[in-house]
């Protein structure tokens, strides 16, 4: 078996090539050349967390695996980010273990490619201001991901904790852009594309805030009960998803369907888009990426990165 370190993703893995894994899988995806399992994830009644279990198996690229982990909101007293996991990799053929590869840094990378794919599909023409809400560990990700598909002008963002603002400031100079705290009206309203990534449980971008061509790509919601955006605003946008089973249970769409506001049928995939099958936005006023991270997507990336690693000898090989 071979083993990635968590401390050589980041010499490893950029930001280029978990993008191209990432829109190609989706493209996979959308073809039925690839698959996810049932996800499984459980509050284990210990520190607060959440622990689960995403799989899946790509038969284009011939990858199967699963991530294990989850999310640990006591982690700043051991000095640790909340996210932790791991990725394995099996032999299809055989179902022997080939590699385990750390998890925390390509789950942060791949999460912002997905919201990066949507915007480079579904941003409307001529998009220049980026609304960040939510200024958390994955906010700098998400940004620069942004920034390395659309020629954005300016950043504004908004956090439920003014104090963290510095993250969003700090990434946006380091991308040459201006950055402005506002209110979520001001954000809705100026805002030509909108990344939300927080973890909360009620919404906090409102139908009434966003005016005009905007996409969102809500990325926050992956837990039932968890939410950022009211169900009213999910109904009036064209809805785009990484994968419709998991958006109308755990994703942002969860509360829109329970409401009664849209039916499944209404949810595409982002995947169809990529592959060339759906239009995209159109004439839609609103479109939104409902993100809810899929196992497919920690396999491509583990995948990617295993193949770098090889190249350049950083993969350490172990019996097992």
């Amino acid at each position: 078996m071979l083993v990635v370190a968590e401390k050589e993703i980041a010499g490893l893995m950029t930001p280029e090539a978990a993008f191209e894994a990432i829109e190609a899988i989706f493209a996979s995806m959308a073809r039925r050349k690839a698959y996810n399992f049932p996800v499984v994830r459980e509050a284990i009644g210990h520190e607060d967390a959440l622990y689960g279990f995403k799989g899946g198996f790509d038969a284009s690229a011939l990858v199967l695996g699963l991530k294990a982990g989850g999310y640990w909101p006591n982690n700043q007293k051991h000095n640790l980010i909340n996210h932790q996991s791991t990725v394995f990799l099996f032999d299809p053929d055989t179902g022997r273990v080939t590699a385990a590869v750390g998890g925390n840094l390509l789950t942060a990378l791949r999460t912002a490619a997905a919201s990066a794919v949507s915007i480079k599909y579904l941003a409307p023409k001529g998009a220049k201001v980026l609304g960040m809400i939510g200024a958390g560990h994955q906010s700098a990700f998400q940004m620069r991901a942004a920034a390395n598909v659309h020629p954005f002008e300016k950043v504004i963002g908004w956090n439920p904790h003014p104090e963290m603002l510095s993250r969003l400031a700090d990434t946006a100079a380091e991308l040459g852009l201006p950055f402005e705290a506002v209110e979520l009206d001001r954000l809705g309203t100026e805002a030509d594309v909108i990344i939300s990534i927080t973890s909360s449980f009620s919404p906090l971008l409102m139908d009434q805030h966003v005016k005009g061509p905007t996409h969102i790509a809500a990325m926050g919601t992956d837990t039932k009960g968890k939410q950022e955006l009211d169900p009213a605003l999910v109904a009036r946008a064209r809805i785009f998803t990484d994968e419709v089973a998991q958006s109308v249970s755990i994703g942002e769409c969860q509360h829109a369907i329970a409401s009664g506001l849209i039916r499944e049928d209404q949810i595409g995939e982002l995947g169809a888009v990529v592959a060339g099958d759906h239009p995209g936005r159109v004439d839609a006023e609103v479109t939104l990426f409902d993100g809810t991270g899929v196992g497919l997507q920690d396999l491509a990336v583990a995948q990617k990165v295993l193949e770098i690693a090889k190249e350049k000898g950083l993969a350490q090989e172990v019996e097992i």
